[in-house]
């Protein structure tokens, strides 16, 4: 199959597209390379990507709608996976209008392009962020999302609600996909791992927001990969609705579009966190304790009952294994 994605010089969308590459897939891929944080690791990315001779790059940003029609037609692809954002939670408090150029504006680009192109699926990437402060938990996708606590949770939503618009309208199957805490080898520098880690490296103290009572549901890139490729072929339609009294299927009755957690479920603790860093890395860590920052939410916490119902897969990999993974990787980086 021919895929076009959208943020294959970021993290997940490396890992998507070298997994699809891997699969024997063909992939055409589309990035910004905004300078957020170090183009060095972008690069790292993108030179192990180009070596694969059914991959084809286009460095462009979103907001550029010639370059990104005339990249995507070129592919005539029979996928879309739109994983290119302003990522951050906390940037968002200092850049807001990125996230509106990328997320928003980018995004509506993106929709644009499935119209005219007519991809068999859409893909988007949301964020666990858009269930706030919910109290209620596990976080199901049929839960309230109106309360975003960021910009930058706002613009997932709002991305979220435009292309449910474009798959009623237009019937453009759609699935967007909501992650939690991602993490893994050559993940985004300003993630709490990567940024533990590096602290550690440098003999420097470490940062622990919220006096360490945060929850979080971590991720493993290669659970996550594992969910968007089982999710590829599950075009949202009558004919796969999934039914069980025990959750909610969010396949939409205006159009074909579906919303789901990628999550395993399984929170962790933000000092149990650390302390499995610690093991990996052999040493103990400095700690400075502070409250919890502005636009933060307390826990994450993904109910996989959809994912499990539509994939029979949910995420697995343990943090202990994922966290020894990620140090192996940083120390041969950064060798």
């Amino acid at each position: 199959m021919r895929f076009f994605i959208t943020g294959t010089a970021g993290f997940i969308g490396f890992h998507l597209a070298k997994r699809l590459l891997d699969d024997g897939h063909v992939v055409h891929g589309y990035d910004g390379m905004t300078k957020y944080y170090d183009l060095s690791l972008k690069n790292a990315r993108l030179d192990i990507l180009k070596a694969y001779p059914e991959y084809v790059h286009t460095e462009a940003m979103l907001e550029e709608m010639d370059a990104l029609s005339k990249a995507a037609g070129a592919c005539s692809p029979d996928i879309i996976v739109h994983l290119a954002a302003q990522a951050g939670v906390r940037y968002s408090l200092e850049n807001p209008r990125a996230y509106v150029k990328s997320n928003l504006e980018g995004s509506f680009n993106v929709l644009e392009v499935a119209r005219e192109l007519r991809p068999q699926h859409l893909l988007l990437a949301s964020t666990s962020s858009v269930y706030g402060a919910n109290k209620k938990v596990p976080f199901e996708e049929s839960d309230k999302t109106d309360e975003p606590m960021t910009l930058y949770a706002a613009t997932k939503k709002s991305m979220e609600v435009m292309a449910h618009s474009y798959a009623h309208l237009w019937q453009i199957p759609t699935t967007a996909f909501r992650f939690f805490t991602v993490y893994g080898p050559f993940g985004r520098p300003d993630m709490a791992l990567f940024k533990f880690v590096a602290a550690a490296a440098n003999g420097e103290p470490i940062d622990v927001y919220g006096m360490g009572q945060q929850e979080r549901d971590f991720t493993y890139i290669d659970d996550l990969v594992e969910a968007i490729v089982r999710l590829v072929p599950l075009v949202p339609s009558e004919n796969n609705r999934v039914s069980d009294g025990d959750f909610t299927d969010t396949l939409s009755p205006l159009g074909p579009f579906r919303v789901v957690n990628l999550g395993g479920g399984q929170p962790v603790g933000l000092m149990p966190f650390v302390e499995t860093v610690e093991l990996a890395l052999g040493t103990p860590l400095q700690k400075n304790m502070l409250p919890m920052q502005k636009g933060d939410v307390p826990r994450t916490y993904a109910s996989p009952k959809l994912l499990r119902a539509l994939t029979g897969f949910v995420p697995s990999i343990d943090v202990t294994t994922g966290v020894q993974a990620f140090v192996k990787w940083f120390k041969s980086f950064k060798a």
